[in-house]
C-alpha cells in the first residue's frame, strides 16, 4: 500500500466509498428517529444532548475512515475487504444507537467501533509498512492511537457513567493530533471537499425523506391538507436552501494544511447534525400540528428553525466566509440566520416562514455575488 498524491488530477469518490456512505444512512435516520421521540414527548434535555452524543459516534466513525481513505485508497482486495469490514462494524453502531440514546447502554455501539477500529488499525499498518521516515512514524502513530483509544472505549463501559463526560472529548478526537504533529498524510484536497459534500446530501436526503414519511403518515389519518401543505413546502425550501448554501464554494481551494483542514472537518460536526436534525424537527412540526406531540407550537417550531439557523451560521464560520467578498456578503448568512429564527414566533406559519427566510438569503447572496467583477459567488 502505497500513498496516493495529493495531487492527483481528477481525484473523486469511488464505488467502494459510495456505498460505505450509504451504511451510515440507517445510523442517521435512528438518530433522528429518537430525537424526533423525544421532543414530540416533551423531553428536549435528553432528546438533544443524546442526539448529540450518538450523532457525534455516526460522524466519527465515517471521518476516519474517509481521511485514511483519501490518503491511502489502493483499491486492491486487501482494501477492499477490511473496507467492507468496517461497513458491518457501522451496521452495528447503528443497531446499537437506540440502546444508547434511550437507556445510556453502549455496549452494542461500541463493539460496533471495535469491528471499525480492528479493520482500520490493519489497515493503518499496512500503510505504514509501505511508508518510510516520518511518513511511517504518521501512520504507526495512528495504529497506536486507534488501540488505545478502543481500549479507553472499553474501560469507560466498566465506569460509572459520570465517566463518559470527562473521557470522552480526549477519546473522540486525541489520535488526528497525535499522529499528524510532525507529518501531514496525504489526503487529497478535492477528494476531501467531495466526499465532505456527499455525506451531507446523505443528511439533506434524511431531512427529505423524514419529512415525507411525517406528511404521509398525517394524511392517512386524514389530517387537514391546510395545515400540512405549508409545513412541507416550508421545509422543502429550507433543504433546498442548505443545498444552495453549502456547495456555493469550491472549498478545496482553502484546504491547504492541516490546519485548515480540520478545523474545517471538526466543524462539520455541527454542520451535519444539525443539517440532519433539520428533518427530524419537521417531523416534530408535522406531530404537533396533527396533535400528536406533548409541546407547544412555538417549541415544535423551534425544533425547525434552530437547527436550521445553526447550520447557516456554522456554514458561514466555518465554510463560505473565506471566499467572501465585503461586509454585505459576510453578512448574509448570519442575517438570514437571524431571520429564520424570527420566524419561531409566527404560530403555525414558522416553518413556511422559516423557509422563506432561507429562500430569501440565497437570493440575496446570488445578488450580491451577480454585482462582482468576478464569478458569481452565492452563501
Amino acid at each position: 500500500m502505497t500513498a496516493r498524491s495529493p495531487d492527483e488530477p481528477h481525484r473523486v469518490a469511488t464505488p467502494l466509498e459510495l456505498l460505505f456512505d450509504l451504511c451510515f444512512v440507517v445510523a442517521v435516520a435512528q438518530a433522528g428517529a429518537r430525537l424526533v421521540h423525544a421532543l414530540a414527548e416533551g423531553d428536549p434535555g435528553h432528546g438533544v444532548t443524546g442526539y448529540l452524543f450518538v450523532f457525534f459516534a455516526i460522524w466519527w466513525a465515517w471521518v476516519n475512515f474517509t481521511w485514511f481513505a483519501s490518503a491511502y485508497d489502493c483499491d486492491d482486495v486487501p482494501y477492499r475487504i477490511a473496507t467492507l469490514v468496517q461497513m458491518a462494524g457501522v451496521l452495528v453502531l447503528a443497531a446499537g444507537i437506540p440502546r444508547a440514546f434511550d437507556d445510556a447502554q453502549y455496549a452494542v455501539a461500541i463493539t460496533g467501533y471495535l469491528i471499525m477500529r480492528v479493520a482500520l488499525t490493519l489497515q493503518w499498518l499496512r500503510a505504514a509498512h509501505g511508508e518510510t521516515g516520518p511518513a511511517r512514524t504518521a501512520a504507526l502513530r495512528y495504529a497506536a492511537g486507534l488501540v488505545v483509544v478502543q481500549v479507553g472505549w472499553v474501560v469507560l463501559l466498566l465506569l460509572p457513567d459520570a465517566a463518559w463526560a470527562w473521557g470522552f472529548v480526549p477519546l473522540a478526537i486525541a489520535v488526528p493530533a497525535f499522529a499528524e504533529h510532525r507529518h501531514r498524510t496525504p489526503w487529497h484536497p478535492h477528494h476531501i471537499a467531495e466526499r465532505y459534500g456527499l455525506f451531507t446530501i446523505i443528511v439533506l436526503g434524511e431531512t427529505i425523506s423524514a419529512a415525507t414519511v411525517a406528511v404521509q403518515s398525517a394524511l392517512d389519518e386524514s389530517a387537514a391538507l391546510d395545515t400540512l401543505v405549508p409545513i412541507a413546502a416550508g421545509g422543502l425550501l429550507l433543504v433546498f436552501a442548505a443545498f444552495w448554501i453549502y456547495f456555493a464554494v469550491p472549498i478545496h481551494q482553502y484546504l491547504t494544511s492541516n490546519r485548515q483542514a480540520f478545523l474545517w472537518g471538526y466543524g462539520h460536526y455541527v454542520i451535519l447534525g444539525s443539517a440532519a436534525a433539520i428533518g427530524a424537527g419537521i417531523e416534530v412540526a408535522v406531530e404537533q400540528a396533527t396533535h400528536h406531540a406533548h409541546l407547544s407550537t412555538r417549541a415544535a417550531s423551534f425544533a425547525v428553525t434552530l437547527p436550521t439557523a445553526l447550520f447557516m451560521t456554522t456554514v458561514w464560520l466555518v465554510h463560505s466566509r473565506h471566499f467572501k467578498q465585503g461586509t454585505a456578503q459576510q453578512l448574509v448568512l448570519p442575517a438570514g440566520a437571524v431571520l429564520v429564527l424570527a420566524a419561531s414566533f409566527a404560530g403555525h406559519w414558522a416553518v413556511p416562514l422559516a423557509g422563506l427566510a432561507a429562500a430569501c438569503t440565497v437570493a440575496a447572496g446570488v445578488g450580491l455575488a451577480a454585482t462582482r467583477v468576478r464569478p458569481p459567488r452565492v452563501p
